[in-house]
């Protein structure tokens, strides 16, 4: 994925984050807002990794390790799978087909893991 096609996708999904839950801004402030850029950044990454070795676990074990962390700063795991489906509706478009699918998937399987039962 080219840097400019990741800036993109993480900035839009962070300003949507935020505009969504104003109270972040409280919370949180603009070193929060820029922590979700980067954790967007992260999580594309990860998203890649998992592409690049056909290997939807790489992505699921990281949202699993990723939870533990933020549910630590007091970040609840419903955002976290917030930021997953707002990611869901972000990356259509913007990547390849085959690769824009399997991210698809890997995060509906993030998702599953991390909502509760």
């Amino acid at each position: 994925m080219k840097l400019e096609i990741k800036n993109k996708i993480a900035s839009e999904t962070a300003k949507s984050i935020y505009a969504a839950y104003p109270t972040l801004w409280e919370r949180f402030g603009v070193r929060g807002f820029e922590h979700t850029e980067k954790d967007n950044h992260h999580h594309l990454d990860h998203l890649e990794t998992a592409y690049s070795l056909n290997d939807a676990k790489v992505f699921v074990d990281y949202a699993i390790w990723l939870e533990t962390v933020l549910t630590s700063r007091n970040v609840e795991t419903a955002l976290i799978i917030d930021n997953f489906e707002r990611l869901q509706k972000v990356l259509p478009g913007n990547i390849g087909k085959d690769e824009e699918a399997f991210m698809l998937r890997c995060l509906t399987s993030a998702i599953a893991v991390l909502s509760p039962s």
